[in-house]
């Protein structure tokens, strides 16, 4: 059975990654791709709508999808850490993209085909964005690790940055599909890209722990306008 963390796990994911991607919109490095960004979280965006709408259902304690993402405080959110870490530089959106989106897609596969007909239909239109997020930010990252001297430090130091929370992508359970099994696949695409785009693919460490200042910070953006007004419309 499909529990509530599970199912939030995934919402939250989506929610703050969203939230970070739409950050980036009309600062991109060229007008074209403020369009990719924000098409790409308005993708994610649509999925964390789905898939907190399902997580207040399993739940049975009324709250909805505005509810979840808008009165939890960052204790209560369930998303991997590699998601709400702060995007200083546009390598580093990139680098989150690929790595993220090579462990959306097959996840997104695997439950397409799973036994929980809900989930299943969330992530058949989600895996298809998936696929995209994966292909574009793979052009990206070829073009940036090699492309000029600076375009690959900024690229590998993005990629540094980032991959000791990647341990986090595969931690959870309690759904249809365990996070763990989706590694060596991850693996397998992830070098792939580096390794083409004359990257060095990074040595694993621990993540690290301690207070998610970087989530409450965004959070407090996030929320403000909801905790100002409760309940209010557009």
């Amino acid at each position: 059975m499909t529990t509530v963390d599970y199912v939030l796990r995934l919402g939250d994911d989506a929610l703050v990654t969203a939230q970070r991607f739409g950050a980036w919109y009309a600062a991109g490095p060229e007008m074209e791709e403020d369009v990719a960004l924000a098409n790409i979280a308005l993708d994610q965006l649509g999925a964390a709508r789905l898939l907190l709408t399902y997580a207040g259902e399993l739940e049975g304690a009324g709250r909805d999808e505005d509810a979840l993402a808008y009165q939890r405080d960052a204790a209560a959110f369930r998303n991997c850490r590699l998601v709400e870490q702060p995007e200083p530089d546009f390598g580093v959106v990139i680098a989150k993209l690929l790595l993220l989106s090579a462990f959306q897609l097959p996840l997104y596969d695997a439950l397409a085909g799973a036994g929980d007909e809900r989930l299943a239909a969330i992530a058949g239109k989600a895996r298809k964005e998936s696929a995209y997020h994966l292909d574009h930010s793979t052009l990206w990252t070829l073009r940036l690790g090699d492309g000029t001297g600076e375009s690959h430090q900024r690229m590998q130091a993005a990629i540094d940055g980032l991959w000791p929370y990647t341990g986090g992508l595969f931690v959870g359970e309690g759904g249809p599909v365990a996070f763990a099994d989706l590694r060596t696949h991850w693996s397998s695409t992830v070098e792939e890209v580096l390794t083409r785009a004359t990257l060095t693919v990074p040595e694993t460490v621990a993540e690290p722990t301690g207070e998610r200042k970087h989530l409450v910070e965004l959070l407090a953006e996030m929320q403000e306008l909801h905790r100002a007004h409760p309940g209010a419309r557009w």
